[in-house]
């Protein structure tokens, strides 16, 4: 796994197997946050975008294929990537699984090792910058093992906040983020940190990109928060 962790939400009412998976998945390099039903995980992904969402079909208040649904029909979810658990086991559940906009479908009982393979297929299909040490957006290049950034060919300075920040909008260039969703997603829901902070900071990663290289790359959206465009 490389130096960026990719965030998984596990939507699972079983509180033993919610358990089970939040184990295997951070022993394999996730950060993992758990959600035990389908309104509580709908909420949770309008706050804070996972890179990929296990979902069980079960669920109480809202099922897990309401929630697929309910994903696919938002633009800023609508490509998030979904592996589905469920315990039917007929082809007509699975494809309608698959029809609602689940990327995989695994039927429990499962092998932990199948579901970190099909969870690591799943990401590298859809979210392959996850699954690179060096990530490339029009004319900036993102090295994470080496902590580098250049931009048409010239190293650019970053310090480590800014790095972050940049290396987010590199996984999402062209989806704007609120200063709240920045904030969750760089900082952390656990760290205290004023909202304008977000600001200084994306101004500092504008002067550090700025040059003649090009256009400023961050747009701002007036009312609604930044995007990365290249």
């Amino acid at each position: 796994m490389n130096s960026v962790q990719p965030f998984i939400l596990v939507v699972e009412d079983e509180e033993a197997l919610a358990t089970l998976l939040h184990y295997n998945l951070d022993k394999e390099g996730y950060r993992v946050e758990l959600c035990a039903d389908g309104e509580e995980a709908l909420i949770r992904i309008d706050e804070k975008l996972p890179d990929l969402v296990i979902l069980d079909w079960m669920l109480p208040s809202v099922s897990g294929i309401e929630v697929c649904r309910r994903l696919r029909q938002r633009s800023v979810s609508r490509n998030l990537p979904i592996i589905m658990l469920t315990a039917r086991t007929e082809e007509s559940d699975r494809v309608r699984g698959l029809d609602t906009g689940a990327d995989d479908y695994i039927v429990k009982p499962f092998l932990m090792s199948e579901l970190a393979a099909r969870v690591r297929a799943v990401l590298r299909r859809l979210r392959p910058g996850l699954a690179e040490d060096q990530v490339r957006q029009g004319d900036i290049v993102v090295d994470r093992s080496a902590h580098r950034v250049r931009r048409g060919g010239r190293d650019i300075h970053l310090g480590p906040t800014e790095f972050r920040l940049l290396d987010y909008f590199m996984q999402h260039p062209g989806r704007v983020f609120s200063r709240e969703q920045l904030l969750n997603a760089v900082w952390g829901s656990d760290v205290y940190v004023e909202i304008r902070t977000v600001d200084v900071h994306i101004g500092r990663l504008r002067r550090a990109l700025a040059g003649q290289e090009g256009p400023d790359p961050i747009r701002t959206v007036r009312s609604a928060g930044y995007a990365l465009d290249l």
